[in-house]
């Protein structure tokens, strides 16, 4: 009896803080989940956008090392485990596959950030194996390339504890890294393990999470899920402090399978199921702190596991039973018969829009599981398929994607914090998801959106616009269209979007303008054709 008392004794002086009551609902209409509080401890939410509407016309996908430190630039602190050395990935495609300056363009938008100026020719020279291979294999910690970031008062950013600059510290590191498929592979753990600090409301755990993403960006997918799991801000998101034994909360447990390893409406797990691994995952627990109004010593606390057996996928040929812990339970979701292949199609789908063949799944697949769930395989040979590189499959690039582009095209250093509420408006505000299953790739381009790329470029160009002094009275259209182009390192447009260009070129300087307003006028012409062409349909789609 003394046993029992000094339990409970124990579970009440824990209960300072009285828990969230969350829940993950679906909607009904889109099948997307969400989680729904009772009680909410964050800031509030910005008022609703518009009901979006698609765009004609614009293409829409079908879904969607360590790092060095540098004066002026925050790191969090680093993960207990370091990332476990990759195997040498298999044989790839034929090396002699040629690479065209319009396939390195795409190379780069897809596994970075966009080309920097000449960085597309230099890349296309290699080859496609070779320059794939310069991006899934860097060697030692990235180097950072131009000033740290700073605010419009020319102040170092702080993301801890400033609003948005979290997201612009991220933004530079897109812009400025040597290592960009590393920073986009870090954008898409954090899409695929969403994480908001809407509910976490703690931007230091938030930005300890990316680097773990980044840590683990081309890794072991099993580590990666491993500390996933125990990471703080995952554990306050899904409620694992919530998730106690004779209580369980089946948060994490459903998200574990359905987002994040085996996918939903697949026949791969049950409601019991769910029930039964949330009971391996039970134990978690932290300390409140008041001073800092935060969480803080995570880790297992015995007396709040349920240490029972525990019975998964009752009744199928892999069934599995014991007294499983929270580690079991990741492991188990991995040595799932269905988990390779859910992990194939979500990872391909974040490079290319259509699905792959059933003959490159089961290539994928094989390869994943051969590595020993390594990611880094996986990634080379998407890179390196054809279907990477057909032009009739774009897609559109994400807001975040797409700013730190227009950034790395003009060499620009991240000196304001417009791009966070401008990452708003895009759709894509960094560490905000908008819920568990991440962000809409498919709302990336509608109404709602559309206005925060324009204003994006309009940001982006502002310090290079040209006033009209002295500006060549004589330009013909040719030339106004040929300069604008090389301004952005001459993309790469369809005949189409040239014409029109052009034809804009043309007729926007009236044949009755007296001659002192010819120079002014052709100067505003240069300025409106660079935002066209960074806002034309060929640069919002790679």
């Amino acid at each position: 009896c003394n046993g029992v008392h000094v339990k409970l004794a124990r579970r009440k002086k824990r209960r300072k803080t009285p828990p969230k009551r969350c829940k993950v609902v679906r909607n009904k209409r889109t099948g997307r989940r969400r989680k729904v509080c009772k009680k909410k401890v964050h800031r509030r939410r910005p008022a609703a956008a518009p009901i979006p509407q698609p765009l004609p016309q614009i293409p829409v996908p079908s879904a969607a090392a360590p790092p060095a430190t540098t004066p002026g630039a925050f790191e969090p602190p680093p993960t207990d485990d370091a990332p476990a050395p990759a195997p040498a990935p298999p044989p790839p495609p034929p090396a002699s596959a040629p690479l065209t300056r319009r396939d390195a363009e795409r190379l780069l938008w897809r596994a970075g950030f966009g080309p920097r100026r000449g960085e597309a020719e230099t890349l296309a020279a290699k080859g496609r194996t070779a320059a794939v291979e310069s991006l899934t294999r860097p060697v030692g910690s990235p180097s950072f390339n131009g000033p740290s970031p700073v605010d419009e008062d020319g102040f170092p950013i702080d993301p801890e504890n400033v609003w948005g600059h979290d997201h612009t510290w991220w933004i530079d590191r897109m812009v400025r890294s040597s290592q960009p498929l590393v920073e986009r592979m870090t954008l898409i753990w954090h899409d695929w393990f969403a994480t908001t600090n809407d509910d976490v409301g703690d931007a230091r755990l938030m930005l300890e999470q990316n680097r773990l993403f980044r840590a683990h960006a081309l890794g072991s997918f099993a580590t990666l899920a491993r500390e996933v799991t125990r990471n703080p801000a995952m554990l306050i998101f899904l409620n694992g402090l919530e998730n106690h034994e004779g209580r369980p909360n089946e948060n994490y447990a459903r998200e574990l399978m359905e987002l994040f390893t085996l996918g939903a409406d697949r026949g791969a797990y049950t409601e019991t199921d769910v029930r039964e691994l949330a009971r391996a995952l039970t134990g978690w627990t932290a300390d409140w702190d008041e001073e800092a109004g935060t969480y803080i010593d995570f880790r297992v606390e015995p007396w709040l596991h349920d240490d029972g057996t525990k019975t998964l996928w009752d009744g199928t040929s892999y069934e599995k039973s014991g007294a499983f812990d929270w580690e079991d339970a990741v492991r188990l979701c991995l040595e799932h018969p269905m988990h390779a292949e859910f992990f194939v199609r979500k990872l391909w789908s974040y490079f290319i829009p259509t699905p792959p063949s059933d003959a490159t799944r089961t290539e994928l697949q094989s390869l994943y599981v051969s590595s020993g769930r390594q990611i880094r395989p996986v990634v080379e040979a998407i890179l390196k398929h054809p279907d990477l590189y057909d032009r009739a499959k774009p897609m559109v690039k994400p807001p975040a994607v797409y700013t730190a582009g227009l950034l790395r095209a003009r060499n620009r250093p991240v000196d304001t914090n417009a791009w966070s509420w401008l990452g708003q408006m895009s759709g894509q505000q960094l560490f905000y998801p908008p819920n568990v299953s991440g962000w809409n790739d498919n709302g990336w381009l509608d109404t709602s959106t559309i206005r925060g790329r324009w204003e994006t470029v309009y940001v982006a160009i502002a310090p290079y616009e040209i006033d009209g002094d002295d500006y060549p009275a004589d330009e013909t259209p040719e030339e106004a269209l040929d300069s604008a182009l090389a301004f952005w390192d001459r993309p790469t447009l369809t005949t189409e979007t040239r014409a029109e260009l052009l034809r804009f070129a043309t007729e926007s300087i009236p044949a009755t303008l007296a001659s002192w307003e010819q120079g002014y006028m052709r100067a505003y012409r240069q300025n409106a054709l660079r935002h066209l062409i960074a806002t034309a349909p060929d640069f919002q789609t790679s």
